[in-house]
């Protein structure tokens, strides 16, 4: 019941931070800004919030077993491989900021929307997930989905860009979509390859170092494109203020942590493929909210597009719900099978 309890409040996370995060960063960039960089490194800047939960945890487990209390738990192995996983995590920030930079986010996040059909690939090739059927016509329909928006790709180009400019958002945007694909398998095996039980403290230690690998590939980025001198600028010139724009960088990194935090909770307490599905089950939120706050188009589509989303999402529960059937049915059968033999033993050796 408290795995469930944490596996719910976890999602909630995920949820608030895989729709909030897109939409922050679109206000990013509509308003004035035009830096990539910067949304980027805001994706994880905000991890050294974690250090709350882990200052509780260890307070708590000094209360109990003195001042013997392990400060860390993570590995030499899991810090090398955590941050290995943040420099992947900051390249698809830097490819993820140009959706938002380039094209409205309804559009942006129906690309986003082929990092299912990824995470269940690199899910197959590195911790060996099982996929069925339903789990495959997922996958494919997915892609339909994103190339149905490619085959029109200029319809709801926003004014005053040029096609250059979105095609570039969305080919970028569409290879974050691949990476973000690789990282949650990459995630889930650095729990696999743990040499004893993984706990959420390490969890989050984890995230914390992917967070901190993440923000300083994005900051060396930053610096090389001298972006660090560009914030008083952009902030001077943004249309809603300045405060609000230094607000909007603060929200940003708030937001994107949840997304974040959420993340690598559900792989903990699910799988990554789970968390790749609820991303697709966000989809048409995140569709309706970017359509209600930033007025963008709607076209038909993108509505082909969404149908196609929620078609293979639906596919994929559905089909979990049947293997889970199974599944259940086979360890019965099992079950049966091994009463029954016992039953034949304790008999014959009654006779004997």
């Amino acid at each position: 019941m408290k795995k469930l309890i944490l596996l719910i409040f976890n999602i909630i996370l995920l949820s608030i931070g895989n729709c909030g995060g897109p939409l922050i960063s679109r206000l990013y960039f509509i308003h004035g800004g035009q830096r990539i960089w910067i949304p980027s490194m805001l994706q994880t800047v905000g991890c050294p919030i974690i250090l709350i939960p882990l200052a509780l945890a260890y307070f708590q487990r000094r209360k109990i077993e003195g001042p013997e209390a392990k400060i860390v738990f993570i590995t030499r192995q899991e810090f090398i491989a955590s941050a290995g996983v943040g420099i992947i995590v900051g390249l698809d920030g830097y490819l993820n900021s140009w959706g938002p930079a380039k094209l409205p986010v309804s559009t942006s996040t129906l690309i986003n929307a082929t990092q299912l059909a990824f995470t269940a690939l690199f899910a197959v090739l590195i911790v060996k997930q099982k996929l069925t059927a339903y789990s495959m016509n997922s996958v494919v329909l997915l892609i339909a989905g994103a190339a149905t928006l490619a085959l029109r790709a200029n319809g709801d180009r926003p004014a005053g860009e040029s096609s250059k400019d979105y095609m570039l958002g969305f080919v970028m945007t569409f290879i974050g979509a691949v990476f973000y694909g690789l990282m949650l398998p990459l995630i889930e095996l650095i729990y696999m390859k743990a040499k004893r039980a993984v706990t959420y403290t390490t969890v989050l230690e984890i995230q914390m170092i992917i967070g901190i690998s993440a923000t300083v590939f994005c900051t060396v980025g930053m610096i090389i494109n001298k972006d660090f001198q560009a914030i008083p600028r952009e902030a001077s010139h943004y249309r809603i203020g300045e405060f609000n724009y230094y607000m909007v960088l603060v929200w940003c990194a708030i937001i994107w942590q949840f997304a974040l935090l959420g993340l690598v909770g559900v792989i903990f307490y699910s799988s990554s493929l789970l968390s790749g599905i609820i991303g697709a089950f966000l989809l048409p939120v995140t569709e309706v909210l970017a359509v209600i706050l930033f007025h963008e188009k709607f076209q038909a589509e993108k509505g082909v597009a969404i149908f196609l989303a929620l078609w293979g999402f639906v596919s994929y529960f559905y089909g979990e719900y049947e293997q889970g059937k199974k599944e259940k049915k086979m360890k019965l059968k099992k079950n049966e099978s091994q009463i029954s033999q016992q039953l034949e033993m304790d008999q014959t050796a009654h006779v004997v």
